[in-house]
């Protein structure tokens, strides 16, 4: 771990469980705390943006991107790519800037396996029936697509074991939820490892 490097907090969950909301609410809140973003050969939903939400690019440069190992992770998901810019991340935490990943499990995996000093938080919904609820609220897909992500979404929730936190976040709760996820950053930047090569230093000086 190198002195001063910022923390990569990576940030999953089911679909519909308020990750996303959580993570503005984080952003809001914390200015030194730099959102990264990925890029999707999706197409754009409603009021997003490029190069605020995603960077959104075709398939083929997608592939592209991968085979120069350009993706620090890449997942498809329902048909399409997701993938996270491997030098922006990287320049961050170099910088001592914190970066928030918000991205699907098995990204958050592949993210895990290439920085193992990364810390790693799901999103959990207060009851299946509330997760379902959000998700059908949406009212953006088919019935077939609702019903193929609620099944997904029961199956991500098995991979919370892999995870370093859990963050249960309750209707209408979301700034308790935020204010677990600044304890828990608050918390790693304590930990001795962080701070080895500073502490290091002043007992030279004693």
């Amino acid at each position: 771990m190198q002195p001063n490097q910022g923390i990569l907090l990576v940030i999953s969950g089911p679909s519909g469980v308020g990750k996303g909301t959580i993570c503005s609410r984080l952003l809001q809140k914390l200015t030194d705390i730099q959102f990264s973003i990925s890029v999707t050969t999706r197409d754009p939903r409603v009021g997003e943006q490029e190069g605020v939400n995603y960077y959104f690019v075709s398939e083929e440069e997608f592939m592209r991107m991968r085979a120069n190992d350009e993706l620090l992770e890449w997942a498809e998901v329902f048909g399409n790519f997701y993938g996270t810019p491997r030098y922006a991340v990287q320049a961050a935490l170099d910088a001592g800037k914190d970066v928030l990943l918000e991205i699907d499990i098995q990204g958050a995996m592949q993210v895990k396996a290439s920085f193992p000093e990364c810390v790693t938080i799901f999103v959990w919904p207060p009851t299946v029936d509330e997760l379902e609820r959000r998700i059908r609220q949406r009212g953006t897909e088919t019935p077939e697509a609702i019903e193929r992500r609620l099944r997904k979404s029961k199956l991500e929730m098995a991979h919370v074991v892999n995870y370093d936190y859990v963050v249960v976040n309750h209707p209408g709760q979301v700034d308790a939820a935020v204010g677990e996820v600044e304890a828990i950053l608050v918390a790693e930047k304590a930990k001795v490892a962080r701070r080895l090569s500073q502490l290091q230093a002043i007992l030279k000086e004693v």
